[in-house]
């Protein structure tokens, strides 16, 4: 192994199945607080990787593959990638997304395999199994369907009831018939081979009960359950052509390999490893020099693993896992936490596939592809994590949450600031007076004694006033409640105290009302402009782990470079996480605009979004066929080509300007509601398309005798006129 000298932090999220697209159900589960929680990590310097990747062997792999009539390759390929792009989309920071069908991967497996064989610790035995004749096969669990033997549900799967929760033999189904064909499988006798997890009772035990006071109290729970009831020998192959082969493997008889894989639960816990060895490889292919192995990982007594999961894969984290790791002996870790969350439900119901009651992630980002509805929605699961318990997503929350939190108060805030920057002090951090020459070594010293709870007399300071003296308070309070939550993987007060840090900000500039002191005490203003920008330095670290795009463009608004928490593979660096609420800039340093950083969500964009649920994409598009107007009716509409000769703002109105355009024959004024994506001097000589006959109408007193044809994005973020590729006369006809 190399260098181990240093504190390392191994981070996982469940390898999603490769068979379908992730939804935002699986995103508040296991992937966004692993991001969350390795970006706090990397802005702290720690040395830090995120492995995942895709589950690609198994049933639910060739169950998908005969639904679309492809092969299991088309199946894994297809989704690895659709889901890689929108986990990137959605700012997931993994060091390797990996893949459980490549050979590294296949390797280890293999390895493990192999290795609990030469030690006796897999059981050869002799089970009867379900066969089907007509398709010459055995039937894996998933390939049957009957009736439950406890709760008498008629849809129950070979190996569980999705109705009562109940695990059996599916031999004990009652009136089971094939998923293939359709027919009454018969028994038939195969050989299989067992892990004795039942000889790892007594360790697994003291494991599970070295962590009552660290872990959640739901993984304790179900993890004892299971102990309860006794570990017992659990089968590690099936009869299945998709999968990690075991024939080759050495003590295995060639003719009973045959037709043998491993049980997808052995091997795909195993993609860890594998991926981080995928990682490694991918590493030295860009720098020989690579400071770090697989081993310096995964048999490193200095390394906290945590791994993120959701509550269905708690015992094959918890348990089985860590019983492969302690099997091997070979200097494996095992988990040091599993911070499993409960399920995220949708508008008050269960996420379902079938029923189309699903919002996937990327056909969120395909409505919302702006990045700051990609940070809305980050924002908006964060806050509704199911840490202790199921909770929900609803699009009027998202709505809420964007347009009265990240609008109203964190962007508020930025937006305020620097505009009064740009338009009161050239754009720049103002100078502080004689008068506060002592501002910033006062302030690092309050906020010092504040982090570090110590006892001091406010009287000691002297350019800081109560107002200051109660925003540090207040930022102090909700960055150590910040930091503590983190640690303890609690994301939602996490962020509430987060939050919270630009509502003291906000106050702060409230009750200083610099446009007063601006023209009374302009030393006073300048003061507290100077504390105000130094918080955009602050915010754009502290906001940066729930949504980084926004974090990202302060620190461009800086013309600093950012520090996301992005990937370093694991190099250890500048701990900038506790160092963000002292003063950081210097006076003079220039600021430019971010733009706005969460444009509120109108309620009809959200109303569509609800309309979608339940629907297929076949009924959607339907819906859309049934409002076609006939070509007669069309023809009604007369549209020309106009050139933009003069373009002004309305007062009082952000979205409306009005236009002076030419028609050839003559001209026209036009009102349009553009403001908001197009400023006047830029719309001075635009070739437009504009529909002429409407009847006139008045907008704020203006008449508008026309309507210039837009493209709107899905969400109402993005507007672009439509006009002409070529030169063409104003007055031309379109048709």
């Amino acid at each position: 192994m190399k260098n181990n000298n240093y504190e390392r932090y191994l981070v996982t999220s469940a390898l999603p199945y490769a068979n379908g697209y992730i939804h935002l159900g699986h995103c508040a589960g296991a992937y966004l607080p692993a991001d969350i929680y390795v970006r706090f990590l990397r802005l702290q310097g720690k040395s830090t990787i995120w492995v995942c990747g895709s589950d690609e062997h198994g049933v639910a792999i060739t169950i998908a593959a005969e639904k679309e009539k492809v092969s299991p390759q088309e199946i894994i390929d297809k989704y690895h990638y659709a889901n890689k792009e929108a986990f990137e989309k959605f700012g997931m920071t993994f060091d390797i997304y990996s893949r459980t069908s490549l050979s590294i991967h296949h390797q280890t497996a293999r390895e493990f395999f192999e290795d609990f064989l030469q030690k006796g610790l897999l059981l050869e035995k002799e089970e009867e199994q379900f066969f089907d004749p007509v398709a010459n096969m055995f039937l894996p669990d998933r390939y049957v369907e009957g009736i439950c033997p406890y709760c008498g549900y008629d849809k129950a799967r070979g190996d569980q009831c999705d109705n009562c929760g109940a695990y059996y033999n599916q031999l004990e189904l009652i009136s089971p018939k094939s998923m293939i064909t359709g027919q009454k499988p018969i028994v038939k006798k195969t050989t299989h081979w067992f892990f004795r997890f039942d000889l790892f009772q007594d360790f697994m035990e003291k494991y599970i009960e070295s962590k009552s006071t660290s872990w959640k109290e739901n993984v304790l729970q179900q993890s004892r359950s299971w102990l309860k009831e006794g570990l017992k020998e659990r089968p590690i192959t099936r009869d299945l052509s998709w999968g990690i082969p075991i024939e080759g493997i050495k003590g295995i008889e060639p003719e009973k390999a045959k037709g043998k894989v491993m049980y997808v639960w052995f091997e795909a816990v195993l993609g860890y490893i594998s991926a981080t060895k995928h990682l490694i490889i991918e590493l030295e292919k860009k720098n020989e020099q690579v400071n770090t192995d697989w081993e310096s990982w995964w048999k490193n007594p200095k390394t906290h693993y945590i791994a993120f999961i959701g509550k269905d894969n708690i015992v094959f984290h918890t348990l089985l896992f860590p019983a492969l790791l302690y099997a091997r002996n070979d200097g494996f870790i095992l988990p040091e936490n599993v911070p499993a969350n409960e399920f995220l439900n949708l508008e008050g119901q269960k996420f379902s596939k079938s029923r189309f009651w699903t919002i996937d992630l990327r056909d969120f980002i395909q409505d919302f592809p702006d990045e700051s509805s990609i940070d809305a929605l980050r924002y908006t699961l964060a806050c509704n994590l199911p840490e202790t318990k199921d909770s929900d997503f609803s699009w009027k929350d998202f709505q809420l949450r964007n347009n009265s939190e990240l609008a109203a108060i964190f962007g508020n805030f930025i937006n305020r600031t620097i505009q009064f920057v740009l338009k009161n002090f050239n754009g720049k951090i103002p100078h502080l007076s004689e008068n506060y020459i002592l501002l910033k070594h006062e302030w690092n010293t309050l906020i010092n004694l504040l982090l570090n709870n110590s006892e001091f007399d406010y009287s000691m300071f002297h350019t800081l006033k109560q107002n200051e003296i109660d925003l540090a308070k207040g930022l102090a309070k909700s960055f150590k409640n910040a930091t503590k939550n983190l640690e303890e993987f609690k994301f939602r007060d996490a962020v509430f105290e987060i939050m919270n840090s630009a509502r003291f900000a906000n106050k702060y500039f409230n009750d200083e009302e610099p446009w007063k002191t601006l023209k009374t005490n302009p030393e006073v203003c300048a003061k507290t402009l100077y504390i105000c920008t130094q918080l955009l330095y602050s915010f754009a670290v502290f906001f940066a782990p729930v949504i980084p795009f926004s974090a990202k463009k302060i620190f461009e608004a800086l013309n600093l470079e950012p520090n996301l928490g992005e990937p370093n593979y694991g190099t250890p660096s500048e701990d900038i996480w506790s160092n963000i609420l002292y003063f950081n800039l210097d006076e003079g340093m220039p600021i430019k605009s971010p733009g706005i950083l969460f444009p509120n969500f109108d309620d009809k964009v959200i109303q569509k979004q609800i309309e979608k649920l339940g629907k297929s994409p076949e009924q959607i598009w339907e819906e859309k066929r049934k409002n076609r107007i006939s070509y007669q009716d069309f023809e009604k509409v007369q549209l020309k080509v106009a050139k933009i000769l003069e373009a002004e703002r309305v007062k009082k109105s952000k979205k409306l300007i009005r236009l002076v355009i030419d028609l050839g024959m003559e001209k026209r004024q036009i009102v349009a509601g553009i403001g908001e994506h197009y400023k006047p001097e830029e719309l001075i000589d635009k070739t437009i398309v504009v529909v002429v006959n409407l009847e006139p109408v008045k907008l704020m007193g203006i008449e508008s005798d026309g309507m210039l044809l837009a493209a709107n994005s899905e969400d109402g973020q993005k507007l672009s006129l439509v006009t002409t590729m070529n030169e063409i006369a104003p007055g031309s006809i379109v048709k």
